[in-house]
């Protein structure tokens, strides 16, 4: 008795007995405390040009050192990745990679940034944490893919080491956070307020899965949601669904789905808005004024970048975004 803990770090707030793991899979309980089964662990390490997280308004056609562990916090049925996400660490091979040798690597390999990323960030919050440290002390950006499910309190303190992050909003309902991904709406789009007023540069990734979240109603919602809590200046990629996991029984994403909802996010008067997973014109970044062709991209590749110190060069419009490492 009086072991039992509860973990405050996402909104699910499990509470575990004595050695008891939690829903991520990756935290235990040991006498009272709280401990992380993957700190320092890595399942997965690659080199990534920042285009893939997708950032398309940080550090364009550099090189991102990007990590991730296996667990997440939430258990979506159409997640990408979901052989380490939903894995426990007994499941998967891991590096062993210090905070300091995480960033001597990254330096080493020419990596402006360190993109924190593929799985769900947070339950490596420690490890992310220490190595977002040190990585400021060196110069190197500090980025995230993450869920936004996460309380307060941890945002906060991450975020004085963050420079980019790019949120999963998954939908705009909370029926389908409640059916489709086990968790709930409001702690994301808390997460979007939060990271903005910490200053804290922020892109959305949407992924369009047909028949559950692709009614543009809801969609133009979403995007007034964002004009009004994040600003005009925020990016959202709308990315392409493709049947993995557990809903293999949808098509993938129709392009002219994803156009209308790029269209839509325009209309709604977000400045900047993307289509992934799919090669088209709604890969590039256009001037919100004059409507030239900033940067010019064919999946991952920039084939022209004409942004001049932050700005368009034919109407000197100010284009928001962290463009100097």
């Amino acid at each position: 008795m009086g072991k039992r803990v509860r973990c405050e770090l996402c909104p699910t707030e499990c509470e575990l007995d004595n050695y008891q793991i939690g829903g991520c899979r990756v935290r235990i309980n040991k006498e009272g405390v709280l401990y992380s089964l993957i700190y320092g662990k890595p399942c997965s390490i690659a080199i990534d040009p920042i285009e893939k997280k997708p950032f398309f308004h940080v550090l364009p056609g550099s090189k991102a050192f990007s990590i991730a562990t296996v667990g997440c916090v939430l258990g979506c049925i159409f997640c990408q990745n979901w052989q380490i996400s939903q894995a426990r660490p007994e499941e998967s091979d891991h590096y062993d990679l210090s905070p300091d040798e995480l960033v001597r690597k990254a330096i080493f390999y020419g990596c402006q940034s360190i993109a924190y990323t593929y799985t769900e960030p947070t339950v490596f919050y420690e490890y992310m944490y220490d190595t977002s440290v040190i990585a400021r002390r060196y110069g190197v950006r500090n980025t995230m893919h993450t869920c936004g499910y996460i309380k307060e309190r941890p945002l906060r303190a991450l975020s004085r080491y963050l420079d980019a992050a790019c949120v999963d909003l998954k939908a705009f309902t909370e029926d389908f956070y409640a059916r489709l991904c086990g968790g709930r709406l409001r702690p994301v789009l808390d997460s979007i307020v939060t990271l903005r007023e910490e200053g804290v540069w922020v892109e959305i990734t949407n992924l369009v899965i047909p028949t559950h979240n692709d009614d543009m109603k809801k969609i133009r919602e979403m995007c007034k949601w964002l004009l009004n809590n994040a600003g005009a200046d925020v990016p959202i990629h709308f990315s392409r669904f493709f049947p993995y996991y557990k809903l293999k029984n949808l098509p993938p994403t129709p392009l002219k789905t994803l156009l209308k909802a790029r269209e839509t996010a325009l209309e709604a008067g977000l400045k900047y808005a993307y289509i992934g997973n799919i090669r088209s014109a709604g890969e590039n970044t256009y001037c919100p004024s004059c409507g030239r062709i900033l940067i010019e991209r064919i999946g991952y590749f920039i084939r022209q970048n004409n942004l001049k110190d932050g700005r368009c060069p034919f109407c000197n419009t100010e284009i928001a975004g962290l463009w100097e490492a």
